[in-house]
């Protein structure tokens, strides 16, 4: 059994689709089960053990948790400067009463963690091994609910990503579209370095590690299972702001999602006036996840036009 945690947000329901989509058996949460109470969390384990709890003829053994996937976040950037006890208690407190609740019952955590861990003042892409520097309370809030994972326990995948999109909730593309299809003009930010990342391929990689590490036949070699750990993905390439929205925007008009002529003009984070100090560049390498996942990582490009054409895109 795999629990997923916010399994309604952006990328947890892309994790639920596939997972219906494998026929491997799951239950999700969201709100319902606080993860900032740590004896919710052990009320929960306890009920969906039973046989209550399922009234089909799930057996007793599929009923056990083995896996944890946790996808609950406080992603605010700008509001938890405003807000910094409850980021604190979502990135934080959070992950360390999940770790702990998976240690308790022997399950797996796959956590999905930011490229905000850093400070975004390197020029070459930031491999797993590299220090932590955070910048804000967004960022340090994720660091620390790394930090208590890795102190709580052994049986671990952290997943760092950046730049965000998918199907169900808001996001740069969303937001992209709707103000070409109402703006003449827009500015967009051209020096911040980083790279997106299309929901349905990073819940691919959440799926790939549980597949590989329960058939693995043997400790090492090619049949093994993923070292636990920290692990980095988004898609391939790098780009800026500026650059990632004007490709929104050549994509959308190639396929009607934009329907109007819209000039997207270049500016500095300083001329943008952001609240928040974002990190200038925060290119992560995917070179340890693709050789131990064996991955082909699609190139940003590519997963954004397979996105903007798809019959699941819904700028609300």
């Amino acid at each position: 059994m795999i629990w997923l945690i916010g399994c309604k947000g952006m990328l947890g329901s892309e994790v639920a689709k596939q997972l219906d989509e494998k026929k491997l058996p799951w239950i999700g949460t969201d709100n319902e089960v606080d993860i900032t109470d740590p004896q919710a969390l052990i009320d929960f384990t306890n009920k969906i053990e039973t046989a209550a709890y399922f009234p089909s003829d799930l057996r007793k053994a599929d009923r056990k948790i083995q896996w944890i996937i946790n996808c609950s976040a406080y992603t605010n950037v700008d509001k938890a400067e405003e807000e910094p006890e409850l980021a604190e208690k979502l990135n934080a407190t959070g992950p360390l009463n999940i770790a702990r609740v998976a240690r308790s019952i022997g399950a797996k955590l796959i956590h999905i963690s930011t490229d905000y861990v850093f400070d975004g003042q390197g020029t070459s892409p930031y491999s797993e091994e590299l220090p932590k520097a955070p910048l804000g309370v967004y960022g340090k809030t994720k660091a620390a609910g790394e930090d208590a994972i890795m102190k709580e326990m052994n049986t671990y995948y952290i997943i760092r990503t950046a730049w965000l999109y998918g199907f169900d909730g808001k996001n740069f593309v969303y937001t992209m579209t709707k103000l070409m299809n109402s703006h003449d003009q827009i500015r967009v930010v051209n020096d911040q370095k980083g790279t997106p990342t299309y929901a349905p391929d990073l819940a691919s990689v959440i799926l790939r590690f549980i597949d590989k590490s329960d058939n693995a036949k043997s400790f090492f070699g090619k049949n093994s299972a993923p070292a636990y750990g920290i692990y980095h993905f988004t898609n391939a390439g790098q780009t800026n702001w500026h650059e990632f929205a004007c490709e929104i925007y050549r994509l959308g008009r190639k396929f009607g999602r934009i329907t109007q002529e819209c000039t997207v003009n270049p500016c500095t984070t300083e001329e943008y006036g952001a609240k928040v100090q974002r990190p200038a560049y925060s290119v992560l390498s995917k070179d340890k996840i693709a050789k131990s996942l064996k991955l082909k990582i699609p190139e940003w490009q590519n997963s954004l036009e397979k996105f903007i054409k798809s019959d699941r895109f819904n700028p609300l």
